[in-house]
């Protein structure tokens, strides 16, 4: 054994001492980072190489694929366009592509999706780890992210039920009114005094308050929180929706410098988040304690009157209603945008 461990250590100190000889000692941080990177996918795409080549005969067709990168440079600006050309060409029913190191299958008939969507649902029921979305949404507490189980399933009964029944959508239609009456009183008076008006602005503006309103009252209204609230959402869309490095590459995501690279933006949008969330569930706290007469009239409230039945931390809480902020007003920005196309067209 401790002849093993010596000459471990020998060979160890050798590949230092190659590594000092072939790196220049003053090797800038951006190209080091680039090698550490390089090397952490080269190897992972040799490991993929190795254990996939057995299973090759079994697999769906696939374009030709470049080293390193896969597919990913088959994918343009608009990658539905590029994926129905691709599957035109390659696969009618499925086709295997591979962005980066992530084998990724893409079903375009109706038969093939009904067996992915219906008949082997719950295979595909979980989304891909993601470093972002686990920092953003504390290990992916949400419901858009948390992996299918049993927190999945109770959290899907907790919006379904209380936060998105029929009757509390319905119950937010005076909210709605009151939105579209302010709505219409800017254009009046751009009207009256022959000015432009930006209507997307007005729109996103329109749906973000919509928003604001559901989720927690009129508590962001107050002190300019709204534009903060507003600001937030495009930050976390950008984030969770945007080219994120570790998702394509998963070794960069297990790599402690590099991890911390990928998340710090996320972990920034995140804290942003709490500071705001915490003083939004603080203050319907205190205003619980002090009356008895409590109304559920927004998402902070029914979370607050079923955080003992369904269990629920701060964590929890703030997860939650970090992804229903951002499908409130991302759903809302669409149907007025779309409703808007009509109506021009």
């Amino acid at each position: 054994v401790s002849t093993y461990r010596a000459c471990h250590s020998g060979r160890r100190f050798a590949m230092a001492d190659l590594l000092q000889k072939l790196l220049p000692e003053t090797l800038p941080p951006a190209w080091l980072f680039l090698f550490l990177l390089f090397l952490v996918v080269s190897v992972q795409y040799w490991f993929t190489g190795k254990l996939g080549a057995k299973r090759r005969q079994r697999l769906p067709p696939s374009p030709q694929a470049l080293p390193i990168i896969g597919h990913l440079h088959l994918i343009g600006s608009l990658p539905h366009v590029s994926l129905r050309s691709l599957a035109r060409k390659h696969g009618p029913d499925m086709m295997l592509l591979r962005l980066g190191a992530v084998p990724t299958l893409v079903v375009s008939s109706p038969r093939a999706a009904e067996a992915v969507l219906r008949t082997h649902d719950h295979v595909f029921a979980s989304r891909p780890h993601s470093v972002v979305s686990d920092t953003i949404m504390y290990g992916s507490a949400d419901i858009g992210f948390a992996p299918y189980g049993e927190y999945w399933r109770q959290a899907r009964k907790l919006v379904t039920t209380h936060m998105l029944s029929v009757k509390k959508v319905q119950s937010f239609r005076g909210v709605a009114v009151e939105e579209v009456s302010m709505a219409m009183a800017k254009i009046n008076q751009a009207a009256a005094a022959d000015a432009v008006v930006d209507m997307s602005e007005l729109l996103h503006t329109f749906a973000n308050d919509m928003a604001c309103r559901i989720v927690s009252g009129k508590f962001f209204l107050k002190d300019g929180q709204s534009k903060l609230f507003g600001e937030l959402i495009k930050d976390t869309s950008r984030l969770l929706g945007g080219f994120n490095l570790e998702e394509y590459f998963p070794a960069v995501g297990r790599v402690g410098v590099l991890k911390k690279a990928v998340c710090a933006k996320a972990e920034r949008v995140r804290n942003r988040w709490a500071d705001l969330l915490d003083k939004v569930i603080d203050d319907r706290v205190s205003k619980r304690n002090s009356t008895s007469d409590h109304k559920d009239d927004d998402f902070v409230d029914i979370m607050l009157s079923v955080q003992q039945e369904y269990d629920l931390t701060r964590e929890h809480m703030k997860a939650l209603l970090t992804v229903s902020t951002n499908n409130t007003f991302q759903t809302k920005q669409v149907d007025l945008y779309i409703s808007f196309i009509v109506l021009i067209t």
